[in-house]
């Protein structure tokens, strides 16, 4: 798998595969994530192809206290291959670069394969609540069926 930065023609192949994985949510319209990535640090999305087609993506991102991760999706038809534990590999050190202390990330209670992954690659659960607040309210993603 060759590892390389998000590029603007990447957007359906990209979407495509985050629906696949079912990453998508009505709530989180994909294309507006995605430009919104785009505007700070885009270097840290990163997309993994074989063959040219697009099986792998993830969103580091870093606002000077803690690095996040989001968006690690494996193509379903390439997963437990070591792909996703690729993809944090060439994430971590950029977020390591900007002197990013520790990583953190969210994964719905209810993919518990995510959760083990991210065990596995040494991750552990925080004693912490989420909480979240939405500022802004996107349009929902139109149907592609």
């Amino acid at each position: 798998m060759q590892i390389r930065e998000f590029q603007p023609p990447d957007h359906e192949a990209v979407i495509d595969l985050w629906i696949r994985c079912e990453l998508t949510r009505p709530w989180n319209n994909p294309y507006a994530d995605i430009l919104r990535k785009l505007a700070v640090d885009p270097d840290l999305f990163l997309v993994g192809t074989i063959d040219g087609e697009i099986v792998a993506t993830v969103m580091g991102g870093y606002e000077g206290h803690r690095g996040w991760i989001n968006y690690l999706a494996v193509d379903p038809s390439v997963q437990r291959r070591g792909l996703g534990r690729l993809m944090m590999d060439a994430v971590e050190p950029l977020l390591l670069a900007r002197g990013c202390p520790k990583i953190n990330l969210q994964v719905r209670e209810t993919n518990q394969d995510a959760v083990g992954f991210y065990h596995a690659i040494g991750y552990v659960v925080d004693p912490v609540i989420c909480l979240g607040k939405r500022l802004i309210v996107d349009p929902p993603l139109e149907d592609r069926s």
